[in-house]
């Protein structure tokens, strides 16, 4: 049975030429379906796939002649393309001082971003790994500083409208609910937070999206993995730091507009199509600062087994 998506309810279509095919068995070698098998010393079908083809394209990327093409799902030999050379073995380190000199940046310059890098950073973040294909992940892009602070202040609104959410005698009779860490980071970090913004904007400071000239929000479909959006998030920022542009990820925006007719409101006015269980804000800009120096970072453990 097809894997359903919101862009996909179908399987797949694996077309064979025989007379290119030699029997090599690559294909084989990396399709997890059941989808094909050697039969007369040529590549066929089975037609007992355990799912359907769901246009993952592996035996189409690995056939060294051709003989492979996968259509539907969003997937066709027009979007196969041939792998530049080997990459330089340099490139961890390379690699490893772009991410260690990558700071969380709020300080931005007026200069807009271009839409040509704005290209290069989806293009670049499309290539995450996004769960069963086609991507359920979609993206939203704020192109300009006045954009992001509209959708700042149509939030902050939203938030006025919800302060019973934090308010003393709602964390008192739900504590009991949540448990002794929830409550501590609701009244610790939550709460601070809706003040800070809300009180911030009536100020004219804007300490939700720090006035970027430019925005994402990245999020899925009821079809998507929780960890799909926040993995292309991921992307994109390392991408905006390899062009030279500041990036800042922002998770206290999406839990907040998921709930509530205000928030479905918002979420139609900006085009937002889907509630969903996870999903990432980043701002990116022309950063006004330079850090000369990094930080080491650790994880809470490394238990091995």
């Amino acid at each position: 049975m097809p894997i359903p998506t919101t862009r996909a309810k179908n399987a797949a279509e694996i077309r064979i030429n025989h007379t290119l095919c030699t029997g090599c068995g690559l294909c084989i070698s990396v399709c997890k379906d059941n989808s094909i098998e050697i039969k007369d010393g040529k590549a066929t079908t089975t037609g007992k796939s355990f799912f359907g083809c769901i246009a993952c394209g592996h035996c189409m990327a690995i056939c060294p002649t051709g003989a492979i093409e996968i259509y539907g799902r969003e997937l066709s030999p027009n979007d196969v393309f041939e792998l530049k050379g080997k990459v330089s073995p340099d490139i961890y380190d390379d690699l490893l001082r772009l991410l260690q000199g990558r700071r969380s940046v709020r300080e931005f310059k007026p200069q807009p971003v271009s839409s040509e890098l704005t290209a290069k950073i989806l293009e670049m973040a499309a290539t995450a790994p996004m769960g069963l294909p086609p991507s359920d992940v979609h993206v939203v892009v704020f192109d300009s500083a006045d954009k992001v602070t509209a959708f700042t202040r149509d939030f902050c609104t939203v938030l006025e409208g919800m302060k019973w959410f934090v308010s003393n005698w709602f964390l008192t009779l739900m504590r009991p609910f949540w448990g002794k860490q929830n409550d501590e980071m609701f009244r610790q970090f939550i709460k601070p937070v809706f003040h800070l913004y809300t009180g911030g904007m009536k100020e004219g400071k804007n300490w939700v999206t720090y006035d970027a000239p430019l925005m994402f929000y990245f999020y899925g479909s009821p079809y998507t993995d929780p960890a799909d959006p926040i993995v292309a998030a991921t992307y994109a920022m390392h991408a905006a730091e390899a062009l030279g542009l500041g990036t800042c990820m922002l998770g206290a925006i999406h839990p907040l507009i998921q709930y509530g007719k205000a928030s479905r409101k918002l979420r139609e006015k900006y085009g937002i199509r889907y509630k969903s269980r996870e999903g990432l804000f980043l701002i990116v800009g022309h950063p006004a600062v330079k850090y000369h120096k990094g930080l080491r970072r650790t994880f809470a453990e490394v238990h091995m087994v």
